[in-house]
């Protein structure tokens, strides 16, 4: 399998017609009296909608007719075997929670790679009109038609660090614990951005997003992005993130080095 640059602008324009295929279908039901959720979860909250299975379906139906040799992995519609030993891992929308109640920080999440990971991913916001895209050459911004490249946060200290989370109990109480641990040394905490708390980082807004309990479909996108704008993205024991699972993004080596340090010492 050839990894060159004409592969990954190929892929990454794929991508963009997957994400327009999405946000096509489900801007038309942001802030709409006619949405309707589901419970996937039972004794909590955890909704999904026909814009989440639909934005699921358009995006597949782009692989049937571009890349139909391609794996599949999606959240809402499973797995597809292929036989080019690349692997699409969809998202339709991060951040159901907040596309329910009408935040825009829900996202189109896109990653491609083989089974050890991801090397293209995107992030895609269509009701603000930003697309994050991260590849093997680099990560940029489209918006408004202008295309800026992205850099993650040169290094810092933790004191003066900006930290995400999506949920104020992040997972575990041990697992909550030792975020805290972090935040507690952080400059600023802030909660319930999503997957676009992870498009900041790509950005160089902030440094840190660390989450529990994720999926494959919730962090390979993100982490794609952040590693191409020059971030560190593993799990909190330093190894790979892919997966899921307890993860920390960070802005540059340093900074994520005296996180995890401290995740690993609470958690130990």
């Amino acid at each position: 399998m050839k990894t060159d640059t004409s592969l990954f602008d190929e892929l990454a324009h794929v991508a963009g017609l997957m994400a327009d295929a999405a946000g096509a279908v489900i801007l038309p039901y942001f802030r709409s009296a006619a949405l309707k959720d589901d419970n996937k979860l039972a004794g909590g909250y955890d909704p999904v909608t026909q814009a989440d299975r639909e934005a699921e379906a358009a995006m597949r139906a782009v692989l049937a007719d571009h890349r139909p040799h391609d794996g599949i992995l999606g959240e809402e519609l499973g797995t597809t075997e292929g036989t080019s030993g690349l692997t699409w891992v969809l998202d339709p929308i991060d951040g159901t929670r907040g596309f329910v109640s009408g935040t825009p920080t829900w996202g189109v999440l896109i990653a491609v790679g083989p089974a050890d990971g991801p090397f293209l991913g995107v992030i895609d916001q269509p009701y603000i009109g930003e697309r994050f895209v991260g590849t093997p050459d680099g990560a940029w911004l489209t918006r408004a038609g202008n295309r800026t490249p992205l850099r993650t946060r040169t290094a810092r200290g933790l004191n003066e660090a900006v930290v995400f989370t999506t949920f104020p109990e992040v997972g575990s109480a041990a697992e909550g614990a030792a975020f805290a641990a972090v935040a507690q040394q952080a400059k600023l905490t802030r909660y319930g951005m999503d997957c676009y708390a992870y498009a900041l980082v790509a950005s160089g807004q902030v440094d840190l997003v660390i989450e529990a309990g994720l999926q494959a479909y919730d962090i390979q996108g993100p982490l794609a992005l952040i590693e191409a704008a020059g971030g560190v993205v593993t799990d909190w024991n330093g190894g790979p993130a892919h997966n899921g699972g307890q993860v920390i993004a960070a802005a540059n080596a340093q900074i994520h080095a005296e996180a995890l340090a401290i995740l690993r010492a609470q958690m130990s």
